[in-house]
């Protein structure tokens, strides 16, 4: 069925995750491109009985999917992976590079920004090349520098006032007047891919770090005697950690520890996808780098590191509900709210309320993806009696 625009209409019947808890038998009405308070008699209305509605997903950290690199493609390669991502309920992304060469990585900045601009991301994210060669991934080692506060305000410069996020290992030199910098021009200074002691980890916090990237994954193991970066950053209320729930990245049981610990509101499930995401196995390059992607887990094809994932949110959340058994709600607030409050767009989108973009999932009772609106317009829309 083709999209089309709801200039008026009411989506009625379904358990509606409100931000004060779940409705049942609730109604959503939508004028336009907004979320309205209520709708004209002569509305449309959805029969969604037996459904789900919660708030589109807002993904913060997000390499590519469709077969297409947010780092290297082509503008309309990058709407084709931003397509492939709406399309399992992913309504806000922001894109996220993976380490290159300074003077790439800031054209890159400026190709991307034109999309924010445009309404078709909601920023960019840099994710290198200021990491740990100790913790490096699925990053080019040769390419990584040290956290210089005069390059990291090139790139966030570059980006034209679209910067979200810049990882960085914090410990390196350079790093916390980097974290401080950063902080200042109200950009989220995220740790990760770091070999941090705990001791270093609190000094980033106390500079102005506000973000684990992935928590758990590229930094080092919580240990006894040495707690390590993992300890400090889930103890610490400034901080948000981001979780890629795929069944590959963390097992069941640190997905509890995290939530356990940080709290519903502290917690932002990611993807960390890569070109991968919603296309299929296959080979593809991650930055300057080969990955192999077997059974929908992305690996350098050199020495076998994770690579991102293949991961769509819509998976995240059915997995979160169903297997991980977290409340609908903390999973609400962990894929919309949490996001869309750090990336400072929590006033358009990241939960149901009157005024906001009308940006939403239908999820049938075994929280299957069953629709998607975007701005008023279904993406995909339900199928109803």
């Amino acid at each position: 069925m083709a999209p089309r625009a709801a200039d008026s209409t009411v989506l009625a019947g379904a358990r509606v995750v409100l931000p004060t808890g779940t409705v049942e038998d609730g109604r959503v009405a939508v004028e336009g491109a907004r979320i309205a308070a209520s709708a004209p008699e002569d509305a449309r209305t959805v029969d969604l009985t037996g459904h789900w509605v919660v708030p589109g997903f807002v993904d913060m950290h997000n390499h590519g999917g469709g077969g297409a690199s947010f780092t290297s493609g082509t503008a309309d390669e990058v709407l084709t992976g931003i397509r492939t991502h709406r399309e399992h309920g992913t309504t806000t992304m922001v894109a996220s590079t993976v380490t290159g060469e300074m003077d790439f990585l800031a054209r890159r900045a400026g190709e991307l920004s034109e999309l924010v601009e445009q309404g078709d991301l909601a920023g960019i994210h840099f994710e290198g090349p200021f990491i740990s060669p100790c913790r490096k991934g699925a990053h080019s080692e040769q390419l990584l520098r040290y956290p210089d506060p005069a390059e990291v305000r090139k790139l966030v410069d570059a980006a034209r006032g679209t910067a979200r996020m810049v990882t960085l290992a914090t410990e390196l030199p350079g790093g916390l007047d980097s974290v401080r910098l950063l902080a200042e021009l109200g950009v989220i200074a995220a740790i990760g891919h770091t070999d941090a002691t705990y001791e270093q980890t609190v000094e980033a916090v106390d500079a102005g770090a506000t973000v684990a990237t992935h928590l758990f994954n590229a930094m080092p193991p919580l240990a006894h005697r040495e707690p390590g970066p993992i300890a400090a950053l889930l103890e610490d209320d400034r901080i948000t950690v981001e979780l890629i729930n795929d069944g590959t990245h963390l097992h069941p049981a640190v997905l509890e520890l995290a939530y356990r610990h940080k709290g519903a509101g502290r917690v932002a499930l990611i993807t960390d996808a890569m070109d991968a995401a919603g296309f299929g196995d296959g080979e593809y390059q991650l930055g300057p780098l080969a990955v192999e992607v077997r059974d929908g887990v992305a690996r350098l094809v050199e020495g076998g590191s994770i690579a991102g994932s293949t991961l769509t949110l819509d998976t995240a959340f059915r997995r979160a509900v169903t297997l991980d058994r977290i409340p609908v709600e903390d999973v609400v607030r962990s894929i919309s709210a949490n996001p869309a409050r750090l990336l400072g767009v929590d006033d358009r989108v990241g939960s149901l309320e009157p005024g906001k973009d009308a940006d939403l999932v239908v999820l049938d009772e075994d929280f299957a993806l069953k629709g998607v609106m975007r701005r008023g317009e279904w993406i995909v829309e339900p199928k109803t009696a």
